[in-house]
This record gives structure tokens, sequence and C-alpha cells, in this order.
């Protein structure tokens, strides 16, 4: 029998869960629905329900309303009374126990809930036992009915909400084609250990996370990055548990396992984002909290008042029950939390994991975002900018050059390879190859002597170096590129300047944020030649050159103390700057996602998923002060008329339909905060 190694992913969800149960227990905080689903509530509502329409049927108020007479029998009367006491004890059960919990701690919904449909219920109950009155069972247990459909409502929205997590959870499959003396066994995720080498075969999904050992295919990796577009994965390249491997079978060794994996990372970063504390939250459980007891005071102050001025205690019982019904702060127990489990499930699908929900809340307010220039705002790759020929065709010259720098190792001689590739430039065969040390290498292309290295190798073999080229090196240098000279027996032939690429992404991510009217400020430990032509190519206007890794955080120090600042870095060499900022933003983490100097993790390595950011915290800020708005602002209007003070010119206010009211609020909150999803980011 395989046993699930408690480091498995969907286990690890259910670590997670318990752990942050117990957190939020520590604190003295106590979850309304712990314990609950929605199958619960729904399942107590449809009963309730039925249960429901014979208290309908018997109820005289709606006898008199509909004109017809309720078939009589003995014992009819109990009728009501009976299913009152199954409704009330079954289906407000979950209200009491609520309410119950919340008396230990801080009153809130629940504690409202539990005391209107508990007035109602005794006070009923106690004119059927001889009390001089009239009953009101058709308001409690459509009261009941109504507060059970509303939580089931918000419920399944909210777990709605949060199944990016369970979609995550099931990305790993349970078993592994592990690699034993050249036999395949299938064994259990939870049993691989570091090391372990691995079969997956065409259309599997990857288990764990692992360097590619033998094979090539194609993998999608959509969960992580978003990109639907398949990546080439070869020998020595690096996959993630959940990825789907397309057509080539794949060896491959394991390197990470359990929590350490990409995949439990991210989930971890995922949900505590998500159960993490807003400030939105704590604001809204403070109005909730004085909504509770300005309810509480208003009801007992409604029934005094009407009990006083002689309308009897039925009414003044009736005006109390409908003030705590309308007042009950449901709305605004989920007026945060579902904007939030919305917001960041859709920051992930988009490769932005929020570590730090306090934070980005506050991404609102940034005006300045500082980028680390290598990694961040360029792919920390040299590549071939520009070349400057003297007598040659331009793809002949690159060809030449290729086909030596093709036989070295060198990162300059790398990039001029990948220009040929790009260029799908045909390389000849290169002979007599020679690295010559400090100086570049030299050998035979097409039967002729080339030299290709330094610009001062011409200068010492006394070559020809025409005045054109002598200003193209002029040129490269002046922007702090690095040239390679492409030489014969006789002269200089060809400058390439390289530089490290500028990310294309860069170029759109300065263009939103000017947009944003965001200052983009760009810090580098680079000359200032490199500096600035680097700023010039994305329309930077400010940028700090020469820049040590240990001085960026006080530069972002004196930044964020005029303007609130944000810093993009590789959440590496740039953990103090990211610690420093009012937001700091890893990118460039790939598949090391565990950074906790960030508040933001940029899995893509996108630039611009900054600019994606700031935008989404805007659109989560706005909800939020919608949804506190509508949960509360309609109180203003709801609980006078619940009281009864329109009851001068002919309007009352029943306590079923101000259930209806209530949940009419919660429902509005809901999809408010679902259309959040609707956001485009891009």
């Amino acid at each position: 029998m395989q046993h699930r190694n408690r480091n498995h992913p969907s286990q690890l969800h259910h670590d997670h869960q318990k752990q942050l149960a117990a957190a939020r227990d520590q604190h003295g905080g106590h979850d309304k629905h712990a314990g609950h689903s929605p199958e619960i509530f729904k399942r107590r509502f449809f009963i309730c329900l039925a249960l429901t329409l014979p208290v309908l049927y018997f109820a005289p108020s709606l006898q008199n309303w509909f004109g017809y007479q309720a078939v009589q029998f003995p014992g009819a009367a109990w009728v009501s009374p009976i299913l009152s006491i199954i409704i009330y004890f079954y289906g407000g059960w979950v209200f009491l126990k609520g309410a119950w919990h919340e008396l230990r701690s801080k009153i809130g919904m629940m504690t409202l809930i539990a005391l209107a449909i508990t007035v109602a219920f005794v006070y009923s109950l106690a004119v059927s036992l001889g009390l001089e009155g009239e009953p009101f069972y058709w308001e409690l247990v459509t009261l009941v009915d109504i507060m059970l459909l509303g939580h089931w409502i918000e419920m399944t929205s909210v777990q709605g909400a949060s199944r990016a997590l369970e979609h995550l959870a099931n990305l790993v499959p349970d078993l592994a084609h592990r690699l034993v003396a050249g036999r395949i066994e299938d064994v259990s995720v939870g049993e691989l250990q570091e090391g372990d080498s691995i079969l997956i075969r065409p259309g599997e999904q990857i288990p764990i996370d692992g360097e590619v050992e033998e094979g090539a295919s194609s993998v999608n990796e959509a969960f992580l990055t978003g990109e639907s577009r398949p990546v080439t994965k070869q020998v020595g390249d690096e996959v993630v548990a959940g990825a789907v491997n397309a057509e080539g079978a794949l060896t491959v060794r394991v390197t990470r396992t359990g929590e350490q994996t990409t995949l439990s990372q991210i989930m971890r970063l995922v949900e505590e984002a998500q159960s993490s504390r807003s400030r939105f939250q704590a604001l809204a459980d403070q109005i909730a909290y004085w909504l509770t007891l300005i309810a509480i005071g208003v009801g007992s102050l409604t029934f005094v008042i009407w009990l006083g001025v002689g309308s009897g205690l039925v009414f003044a019982v009736e005006r109390a029950v409908t003030v705590l019904v309308i007042a009950c702060p449901h709305a605004l127990g989920l007026a945060i939390p579902l904007v939030i489990v919305n917001a960041t499930a859709l920051s992930a699908k988009h490769g932005i994991l929020v570590r730090r929900r306090e934070a980005f809340e506050r991404a609102r307010k940034i005006k300045a975002i500082a980028f680390d220039k290598t990694g961040t705002l360029t792919e920390g790759q040299f590549g071939v900018q520009r070349i400057y020929t003297e007598g040659i065709d331009e793809l002949e010259a690159l060809s030449i050059a290729a086909a030596l720098e093709s036989l070295s190792e060198h990162p300059l001689a790398q990039a001029v390879v990948q220009e040929a590739d790009a260029r799908q430039v045909s390389l000849p065969q290169g002979k007599e190859f020679q690295a010559i040390a400090g100086k570049g290498v030299e050998g035979s292309v097409n039967g002729k002597r080339y030299r290709v290295g330094r610009p001062e190798w011409a200068q010492e073999l006394n070559l020809a170096f025409s005045s054109h080229l002598q200003a193209s090196l002029e040129r490269i240098e002046s922007r702090g590129e690095s040239a390679i000279a492409l030489l014969d027996d006789e002269r200089m032939l060809v400058l390439f300047g390289l530089a490290d690429r500028v990310r294309e992404q860069a170029r759109i991510a300065v263009q939103r944020f000017q947009e944003m009217q965001v200052q983009v400020v760009m810090i580098t430990g680079d000359a200032e030649a490199v500096a600035k032509t680097v700023a010039n190519e994305l329309g930077i206007d400010r940028y700090y050159a020469r820049v040590l890794p240990q001085d960026k955080a006080t530069l972002v120090r004196k930044l964020k103390a005029t303007q609130p600042t944000a810093f993009v870095g590789d959440g590496i060499n740039d953990a103090p700057a990211l610690f420093e900022s009012d937001l700091g933003l890893a990118i460039g983490a790939g598949t090391n996602v565990a950074i906790e100097s960030a508040d933001l993790v940029l899995i893509k390595s996108n630039p611009l998923d900054a600019a994606y950011a700031l935008k989404l915290s805007k659109a989560t800020y706005d909800k939020m002060l919608q949804n506190l708005f509508w949960a509360t602002g309609y109180n203003v209007i709801g609980i006078p008329l619940a009281a009864g003070i329109a009851y001068p010119v002919g309007i009352l206010l029943p306590p079923a339909l101000a259930a209806v009211f209530m949940s009419v609020s919660t429902v509005v909150v809901s999809i408010n905060a679902m259309l959040l999803r609707r956001l485009k980011l891009d």
C-alpha cells in the first residue's frame, strides 16, 4: 500500500490550513465559519425551507392577506410552534454556536443573528404557552431561511475564489517513474529524494522539481508563468512540478522535494496572502463591532419606546427584532475577505505572488519605482547591439566571427554565436582554432586566417585600422558597450558592439509607469556610460550609476523620504533595498519563489508585471472602499425604517423583509468583489 508523504503538495495544502487556523486562534480570532461548508448551509436551507411551508400555510397573517382558511384538525395550533422549534435549533444552530464563540472574544454578526432569532423564538413560544399577544412564527422561520441562504451564497463565493489552491494541489500526480539500475519503478511522489532520476513520458505532468539529464521536449508551464506557449527543455534545463511535458521523453534528476518545490512554495505564498490580516479587514471588523453595539442599543431603545407609547408588546418586539436583523453586519464580514481572495487569485494567475497583504494595499500610493538594471531591466546576458563593417558584408562577417567564436566558451563569444543563430546565418567550419590568452581566438575559415578578439589586438599586430572603424569604436565605448573586432592578416574588418540586452517588456513597463504618473528610477553598479545608454534606450530620465550593492538600500531610503517608493530587484543581492522600500518586488526569481525580503514576487521575471501589480492594487483598494460603503451605507436608511420611523406614514418593514434587504446587501457586495476578476491587467 502506498502512503502519501506529508510533504506532497496536496497534503501540504491541508497542513497549511491547520497551521493558519491555529495562528488565528492564537491571536484571539475566530472564524465564524470554522468547520462549516457550503453543503452544510445548503442542506439546512432546503430542509428548513420544506418545514417552513406548513408554518406559512397556518400563519394567521398570511390567511388574512390571501383570503383563505387553513385546514383545522386537533393539534393544528401546534404545527407552527413545533416546526419552528425544529427550524430554530436545526437551522439556527450554526448562528447560535457562532454567537457563543463571539461572546467569548468579540461580538459581531453572529451575535446579532442569534439575538434576533432567539428573541423572536422565545417570545412566540411564550405566547403559545399562554402569554397574551400574537406570535410571529412565520417571521422567525423565514428569517432563519434567508440567513441560511445568505451564508450558503457567501461560502460558495469564498470557496470559488479560493479554488486556485485546490487547482495547484491537483497539478502534481501521485506517482512518479523512478529509474533504478536501468529499471522503471512506479513510486509515490512522497518517496522521491534529492538526486533520484525519474522518467517523464510525453503528455505526463512533472511530479517534482528537477534538472533534465537526458532528452529534449517542450513543456507547458502556464500554471507558473501564465504563458501558454510551451518552453523548450534540454539537458541542463530546470523543470518544475505541475508543468506538462509535451512530445518528448525526459529523464530528470530530482533537485527539490516536499516544501522546497516551486509549487509548494507558491501554494504557501498564495494561502498566506489570502488568510493574512488586511488593514481594511481590521477596519471592517471594527465597524461591524460598533454596528453590533449600535443595533443592540437602537433595538432596545426601539422596544422601550414603542412599548411606552402603547403600541403593544407584539409590535415592540417585532420592531426590535427587525432592527437587529437589518443592522446585521453580514455584508461587512464578506466585504473585504472576498475582495482579498479574488485579488490574490487574479495576481497569482498573472504570475504575481503576494507575500505581504498590507504592503500590497499600499502599492496604490506608489509615486516612484526604482529598478535594479542587470537582470531586471536587462536580461543579464550580452547581446550584439551594433555591427560596424569595413569592406565586407555584415552577414558574411557575422558568419566568420561566429564560426570561430562557436569554439570558445567566453560569454562575449556566445553573444556573437547567438546573434548568428537569431539571423539564421549558416556557419562555415572553423579550422586550426587557437585561443590566445588575454587577446581572443584565431583560426582558418574558408581557407583564410582570421582573428576575433579585443580591438587593441589590431594595434599590437600593426594592422590597418580605418578612421571609420576608429570612430565606431569611440561610439561603442561612449555607450559603455564592449567591443569585439574581426581581423584578417592585413586589417580590421568589423567591430561588434556588445551590451547587456534590454528586456523588450522593460520598454513597455516604463511607458506604463509614466502613463500612471509614477516616476521610474534606474539603479546600477555599472559605469556612467552604460547606465546612460540603457536609460536613454528605455526613456528613463533619472538614474544612478556605480552604486555598490550595500549602498542601494541607502539610496532607496533617500528616495522614499520624498515620495512613496517601490524597488524592483532580483531578490538576492538586492535584499536590503527590497526590505527598505515601501513596496519590494522580487523579479528574476524564476523557480526560487521563497524570497523572504520581498512583498511581491514576480515569477515571470517580467518588469511589466510590476505595473500590473500597481494597477491591481488600485483596483483592489477601490473594490474594498465600494464594499465598505455599501455594507455600511444602507444601514443609515435601513435602521430607522426598521425601528418604525416611517410608521406614521404607513411604511412598516417586517422582519422577513428586513432579512431580505440585509441579504441583498450581501449579494451586492459579493458580486462587486467578483467583478474584480474582469480587470484586464494587460
